[in-house]
């Protein structure tokens, strides 16, 4: 058995542009959910998701979901730091299918392993977490809220 910690870093609530939804490709069926803004805070990062960006979601058959994100966060001190996360998302055994009709859950469950990278000395810290983060997308209100969690 290992023994590990988990440190909790920030949570974050990113808003979204309504799904642009590009519909089935041979990988499963893709939408883009454009990134408007959000808000960071937390014991070791606070500030704002910059209206950058965008989540390219794939939908495989057997209804698991992948996001894909990247977008900026401005921190409160005006460093920029540059988030790509990637994971998973079970939309169940039907997702696919429902997706297919435009039917899309209320509340999707995420789990994604997060990347952070800057130039700003303070947050150096961040190239060495290997950090995940857990949350939820709630379409009644196009938002994304994540946990980010680091490892050790």
């Amino acid at each position: 058995m290992f023994k590990y910690e988990m440190e909790h870093l920030f949570s974050f609530t990113g808003s979204l542009a309504p799904p642009e939804l590009i519909g089935p490709v041979p990988e499963g069926i893709r939408g883009n959910f454009y990134i408007t803004g959000g808000e960071v805070k937390g014991p070791r990062l606070n500030g704002k998701v910059r209206p950058v960006g965008c989540d390219w979601f794939h939908l495989r058959r057997d209804g698991i979901g992948g996001p894909d994100v990247r977008t900026t966060i401005e921190a409160d001190d005006g460093a920029l730091i540059y988030v790509e996360y990637a994971g998973f998302a079970d939309m169940g055994e039907d997702g696919y299918e429902k997706m297919a009709r435009g039917e899309l859950p209320a509340k999707l469950p995420l789990k994604n392993r997060v990347l952070a990278r800057t130039a700003h000395p303070q947050y150096q810290w961040l190239h060495r977490a290997f950090a995940i983060s857990i949350g939820e997308f709630d379409l009644a209100t196009l938002s994304a809220s994540y946990d980010v969690y680091a490892v050790r």
